[in-house]
């Protein structure tokens, strides 16, 4: 019974403590929340905060497991804002009894899991991670740990970071160091006074030193033993093998923190010296399968780093590298390269950084029978890089490709000589006192060919010369060819030096020549999605202005900053062919200005002065275009903005004089967006006929007006004067002849081919046909050419489907009133003639007939009273009596 009792309690005390344990995280997850947040906030200059706490009690008992999750630490002035440290996870191991103490925990072992840690030192010298609150009650508690000031001791059994990244820059040195997917473990126990850390580390690093690339993202592996001595805080290699890509190099020494310096004295060097271990330095992607590589020759690598490190001090440090007469040959290309030599010392002497050093005193190979050689030396490194360099070698650039595996897009060709030398300082180059640069020698190229997804066609080089001078780089010839075009160019570059180091623009002037300039081949295809004729969301056909369906992209280069004085005898731009082209081209900040650009087209002659800018979303123009002597029907044909501001323009035959400002935007391709367009234009028309077989607008207007053969209309020497903005032409009234009748024309039309238009014709009475026949007939000949009467035709529908009407009917009606009033007027002068002759005869005169015999006398007076009796009845509103029974 007894037995069963012990059993039952114990069982009963497991559960309970069971109970406990699982409990335990919920009641003392407060209190250890606070007292992270207290003493981190307490002793950190910096707002740290988590979003939670995890504490587990069973999962490693009897360690518990606390673990701050999404944990940051955020500078604050003078780096206000910065993320120094973020991490998904924190995690600590200890005994279980820590929990419950006040201070004085132990930390037997820690994880990071995705760290990003920002380490920034500025142009002034201060450092972000200087975070660490300095106060008289920290440093007594530092000073008597035995009190139980201390909140944590470490007592370290195994640490890990796993996938992060830590970075260091350097502004005030021009310096950045970077590690990448990093991975690292350790295991010891740091409690003791004197241990062993064996670590573990994989990871990609970088280092870029003053804008140029020394290292990129090469892998990196070390397997370490450090000898732990925390009495004299001596950290020394005793088993070390580090890995650059797959060169081995080994480490002896050891590095000692003081209170104001560090001092370091290691050593290091590559355990063997095949030159397969050169290889081995250079990235993976570019050196694949090294381990199948035939190789001979040496490759040695070797040097010190001795010397403090303070706020003046880095270590003195001798690097040498060297290689003689090796060579290698990849099994799978046919090219091998020999006679390789390599000398190059990497020095700092004196302890200050300014002083380091690179003296590249050898660099050669030889391909086939082509050998390069260069050499140069680098010196004030840190503050004011100070460059002397020699280029000198002939390389066949096929040869590249056969002998090592460039992981290039498309083959190299062609032959380039090169014999520079070349002296510079890069203060000299930021702040463009370019004289103070030393530049001589020639390059020469030929047979290159070049290819790039941003160009239509392979660019083939025939020939280049360069020639360097102190002050700038003359190309003396160069002789190229893409597509249909070819290209014939000299000039010089200011800024070479700028362009290559300062990522300035090319400044320089150029005489480009050409027999046939085929602007299409330099149209590629636009690299951004065009969609796939569906509607984002519904699925349906999407409708799409002509303006949006380009497949081709034209943009001016940013880089560019230059002057071109251009001839073609051919520029051959969609279906347009301009002949003897000569003007200048002005190139900058994405925008090309073109200068008294003229040229031969449709037999006559263009002038241009104006811009196009590429460096907005949408592409934009601005030009002046002086045209004279255009043919009509043929310029009609070639241009849509022809066709869009003159429609009528397809029926003439002749000449066409203008000078047209207009300014929008443009597609893609450099073509205009016609709804976009402004402008105005003064248009003089040279014409010697009008074509009416296919125009519906001239087949309109004859329909509706019988006495009109439009191809009789006399168009010589008419002007006209148009605007144009928002998709409509504005045209102001202007005369035109046809035979002896004055037609003025005014109105509008759109840019998709709407009419507005009103024609008025200042007809004679005599061409209005039967429908006035009967009243011209009342009227003498002489009558008939004077009377005049005006018709008006409305034009409107579209330019292919025309509506025309006509107010001949009013006319007519016009006429009618004309002739009545006309026959009133001479009825009124009749009567008064009749009057005054019947009043005189009253009167007893004898009028014009005195002459005749009695009776005639007699009966002429007898009609005379009659008429002046009727006349008189007829101006006082009398009827005159029917005479007829």
């Amino acid at each position: 019974m007894k037995i069963k009792k012990i059993l039952k309690i114990t069982g009963i005390t497991l559960v309970v403590l069971i109970v406990l344990l699982a409990a335990a995280p919920f009641l003392f997850k407060n209190k250890i929340t606070a007292l992270i947040k207290e003493n981190i906030n307490k002793n950190l200059y910096a707002r740290v905060d988590f979003k939670d706490v995890d504490i587990s009690l069973l999962s490693g008992f009897p360690k518990a497991r606390v673990a701050l999750n999404e944990i940051s630490v955020i500078n604050l002035a003078p780096f206000e804002g910065d993320t120094l440290f973020y991490a998904d996870e924190v995690s600590v191991k200890m005994g279980i009894g820590e929990l419950f103490k006040g201070s004085g925990m132990r930390i037997s072992s820690f994880g990071v899991d995705k760290a990003k840690v920002n380490i920034l030192v500025n142009s002034e010298g201060k450092a972000n991670y200087d975070i660490a609150k300095e106060s008289e009650e920290n440093n007594t508690a530092a000073d008597t740990p035995e009190e139980g000031g201390e909140d944590f001791r470490f007592s370290v059994a195994q640490y890990e970071i796993l996938d992060s990244r830590i970075s260091y820059l350097d502004e005030e040195g021009k310096m950045q160091f970077v590690l990448e997917e990093l991975n690292h473990s350790g295991s010891g126990d740091l409690s003791l006074k004197q241990s062993e850390l064996k670590t573990q580390t994989d990871a990609l690093v970088s280092f870029v030193m003053d804008s140029m690339a020394y290292i990129s993202k090469n892998k990196v592996n070390l397997d370490a033993v450090l000898g732990i001595d925390l009495e004299k805080n001596r950290y020394t290699f005793l088993d070390n093998t580090l890995l650059l890509n797959q060169l081995p190099l080994v480490f002896d020494g050891y590095v000692q923190i003081n209170d104001d310096n560090q001092e370091v004295d290691i050593t290091f060097n590559t355990p063997s010296s095949d030159f397969r271990n050169f290889l081995a330095v250079i990235p993976e992607a570019y050196a694949s399968n090294i381990e199948n590589v035939q190789t001979t020759g040496n490759f040695e690598v070797k040097g010190e780093v001795k010397g403090v490190i303070d706020e003046t001090h880095i270590p003195a440090f001798d690097i040498k590298i060297a290689s003689d007469n090796a060579s290698f040959k990849y099994p799978d290309l046919p090219k091998s390269v020999t006679d390789i030599r390599l000398a190059t010392d990497i020095v700092n002497e004196t302890g200050l950084a300014k002083d380091t050093y690179v003296d590249i005193r050898k660099l050669s190979f030889r391909i086939d029978q082509d050998v390069f050689n260069a050499n140069a030396r680098l010196n004030n490194i840190t503050e004011n890089m100070y460059v002397n360099a020699r280029v000198d070698g002939k390389l066949n650039l096929a040869n590249l490709s056969k002998a090592y595996p460039f992981p290039m897009e498309q083959e190299l060709s062609g032959i380039l000589v090169a014999d520079i030398t070349t002296a510079f300082d890069m203060a000299s180059i930021e702040h463009k006192r370019y004289e103070n640069t030393k530049n001589s020698g020639t390059l020469d190229l030929t047979g290159f060919t070049y290819d790039s997804p941003e160009m239509a066609h392979p660019v083939s080089i025939s020939q280049a010369n360069v020639v360097f001078n102190p002050k700038t780089v003359k190309l003396n010839t160069f002789k190229a060819r893409t597509g249909q075009t070819d290209l014939n160019a000299t000039g010089t570059i200011s800024n070479l030096m700028g362009f290559m180091f300062n990522k300035e623009n090319i400044e320089g002037n150029f005489t480009l020549s050409s027999d046939n300039f085929s602007v299409n081949d330099f149209m590629v295809a636009d690299s951004e999605e065009k969609g796939n004729g569906k509607a984002p969301e519904t699925g349906e056909k999407e409708t799409k202005t002509p303006e949006n369906t380009s497949g081709e992209k034209i943009k001016i280069p940013s880089f560019l900053d230059c002057t071109i004085n251009a001839a073609a005898k051919t520029v051959v731009y969609d279906n347009l062919k301009l002949k003897n082209v000569k003007g200048t081209l002005i190139i900058k900040d994405e925008k090309a200005t073109l200068k008294d650009l003229r040229s031969d087209i449709f037999n006559g002659n263009l002038a241009i002065n104006g811009d196009v800018s590429t460096k907005g979303a949408t592409p934009t123009f601005n030009m002046k275009m002086d045209i004279n002597s255009f043919d009509i029907a043929e310029s009609f044909r070639g241009l849509d903005m022809l066709q869009a501001l003159t429609p009528i323009a397809s029926v003439l035959q002749g000449k066409l004089n203008t000078d047209l400002s207009l300014s929008g935007n443009l597609n893609d391709d450099l073509t205009p967006i016609l709804m976009s367009v402004s402008g105005n234009a003064l248009a003089e028309l040279l014409t010697s006929g009008v074509d009416t077989k296919d125009s519906k607008l001239l087949q309109s207007l004859t329909s509706n007006l019988s006495f009109l053969d439009v191809s009789k209309l006399n168009l010589k020497d008419v002007k006209t004067y148009l605007t144009f903005d928002n998709g409509k032409v504005n045209v102001k009234p202007f005369h035109i002849k046809y035979q002896d009748i004055d037609v003025e024309v005014a109105g509008s039309h759109g840019f998709d081919k709407t009419l507005a238009y009103k024609a008025t014709f200042n007809v004679p009475a005599k061409y209005l046909g039967k429908e006035a026949s009967s009243l011209l007939a009342k009227l003498s000949e002489s009558e008939k050419d004077k009377m005049t009467v005006p018709v008006t035709a409305t034009i409107g529908g579209t330019y292919s489907s025309p509506s025309v009407s006509t107010d001949i009917k009013s006319a007519v009606t016009a006429l009618t009133q004309q002739i009545v009033a006309k026959q009133k007027d001479k009825l009124v002068n009749q009567g008064k003639d009749a009057v005054n002759n019947a009043i005189g005869n009253l009167l007893g005169g004898q009028g014009k007939d005195s002459t005749a015999t009695d009776s005639t006398k007699t009966k002429k007076q007898q009609d005379v009273k009659e008429a002046a009796r009727d006349v008189l009845q007829g101006l006082f509103g009398k009827k005159k009596k029917d005479t007829v029974n």
